[in-house]
């Protein structure tokens, strides 16, 4: 059974950095894409960044270009978000997903697999 495990959440002034991780474990995600999606209260869902788990080939929202960074760990199994220069409008909850997919899409049905999340607040 696949379970991705977020952590790194917290409360962080506008500015400042966090780093998000997601574990995965329950099956080999070689041929998997590993995304990072985010919701904001009283918002939709909305893609932040993936990363293809065998190239490291990565693609990113506009909103975060520039400032996030999604890498992953195979030893580990680990994905992680460096997110820099925080500001208030990021604060929302950080989903970890998954998909088995040979190119990387932003379309959240393409993703398969959901960790339950970790909040990220930004204080102005």
């Amino acid at each position: 059974q696949v379970q991705l495990v977020e952590s790194g959440g917290g409360l962080v002034q506008a500015g400042g950095s966090l780093r998000l991780s997601c574990a995965a474990s329950g099956r080999t995600f070689s041929n998997y894409a590993m995304a990072w999606f985010r919701q904001a209260p009283g918002k939709e869902r909305e893609f932040v960044t993936a990363i293809k788990w065998s190239t490291g080939i990565t693609i990113y929202a506009d909103s975060v270009k520039g400032r996030f960074t999604i890498s992953r760990d195979n030893a580990k199994n680990t994905v992680y978000l460096q997110m820099n220069s925080l500001k208030p409008e990021d604060t929302a909850v950080y989903y970890c997903a998954a998909g088995s997919m040979w190119s990387l899409t932003p379309v959240e049905g393409r993703y398969d697999y959901w960790g339950q999340g970790t909040q990220v607040t930004v204080s102005s």
